[in-house]
């Protein structure tokens, strides 16, 4: 007899870790691979967040925590939004999760209903989708362009056929780095609370701006959404912590779900984490790196005839129309890694409809590779 496999897994792949896989087999083989496809900072965490695991690897037993987290670690964190966006946020209303990832499916988990639509714009993180997907809740797609800065607004909501219960804004955007002004900010979680829906702001980015700093919803709807991570800013991937701001009508649920899918968030990485705010000096170079890496970029991808190119107003990626190269960007992207060892991730994977002509390159590598990465591809593209 057969037996059953549920069809919440039938969801698409998440293409990047397709390619990092080709990535890890190129360099296995040993051949060189510059990396530009992956998100993630490629400097540690910060010195102090190491010495401070260190030490709590010796003293602590580490045994679980409070589902929401340990409380100092969320002291610390509204502290944070005090001191950036001067938002006074209730420690009760934080949650620390295990990476930003679960937090997503807490959000979704206890916000929708399976059926309950919920919108986002394409090019977007597939994550969104996909989970959204596995979930019983339908994901509504709004194709937004450079008219639109490739985020959401109340006039692409409007336009769709049927009212949404939800809608997810990142800002800064992944793939494309744009972000929306506190103008935008306002408009649309005006917006949101007018209409019932209930918004999603995936803010992991923040910390990450060239000339502008982003703006958090908490700042026109302190009763908002968000979601933050210690990945991105405080170069944390690997040590799996994030947090969620949870809205007040949804404190117990989002907890009650904690509890029984995670029990808490990893130990080690949250009482190493409560140093993370004091190493900001860091971070700073780090964003200062990817400032450098940026320029490279946005200087040399035109001399290699990519010109079309999305505005880069923070995190670490800049996202490329190619459409006067191939039709095929899966193809050229794995074409481009056995040629030149560049790695870079296709577009389709953060827009099925379109993404068959477009790159997202990462900058979040050391400026060596970076500019090592443009001088092969304008060689390669010669040719």
């Amino acid at each position: 007899m057969v037996l059953k496999v549920a069809r919440r897994g039938q969801i698409p792949p998440f293409i990047v870790m397709d390619v990092m896989q080709a990535a890890a087999d190129r360099e296995a083989s040993g051949a060189d691979v510059l990396h530009l496809e992956v998100g993630q900072p490629s400097t540690g965490a910060p010195r102090s967040v190491v010495e401070t695991a260190k030490k709590v690897l010796e003293e602590n037993r580490l045994g679980y925590t409070l589902s929401y987290g340990i409380p100092r670690l969320r002291e610390r964190i509204a502290e944070h939004y005090k001191s950036w966006y001067g938002v006074a946020v209730p420690v009760e209303r934080i949650a620390v999760t295990k990476g930003s990832s679960s937090a997503f499916l807490l959000a979704f988990l206890a916000a929708f209903e399976p059926g309950d639509r919920v919108a986002m714009v394409s090019p977007g993180y597939p994550a969104y989708r996909n989970i959204l997907t596995a979930l019983g809740i339908e994901p509504v797609i709004m194709l937004s362009g450079s008219e639109h800065r490739f985020q959401p607004t109340p006039a692409l909501v409007d336009d769709l056929d049927k009212p949404v219960d939800g809608l997810i804004l990142a800002s800064p955007s992944n793939p494309t780095g744009t972000m929306v002004c506190a103008k935008q900010m306002r408009a649309l979680t005006n917006y949101c609370v007018a209409n019932g829906i209930r918004l999603v702001s995936d803010e992991i980015y923040h910390g990450i701006g060239f000339g502008t700093d982003p703006v958090s919803a908490l700042e026109s709807d302190p009763k908002a959404l968000v979601i933050n991570s210690f990945s991105k800013y405080f170069s944390m991937t690997g040590w799996r912590l994030g947090w969620m701001i949870v809205p007040p009508d949804m404190l117990r649920a989002v907890e009650c779900l904690a509890q029984n899918l995670f029990i808490s968030p990893p130990t080690l990485s949250q009482y190493a984490a409560i140093s993370a705010f004091d190493c900001h000096d860091e971070c700073v170079a780090n964003v200062a790196r990817y400032a450098k890496n940026r320029e490279v970029l946005l200087n040399e991808l035109p001399a290699a005839g990519i010109r079309d190119l999305a505005p880069v107003d923070g995190a670490f990626y800049i996202y490329a129309n190619i459409a006067h190269l191939t039709n095929d960007s899966v193809d050229f992207c794995q074409r481009m890694l056995a040629d030149i060892g560049v790695a870079s991730t296709p577009g389709v994977d953060f827009d099925p409809d379109r993404g068959n002509s477009t790159l997202r390159f990462s900058f979040a590598g050391s400026t060596d590779d970076i500019a090592e990465a443009c001088r092969r591809m304008k060689n390669w593209l010669r040719t």
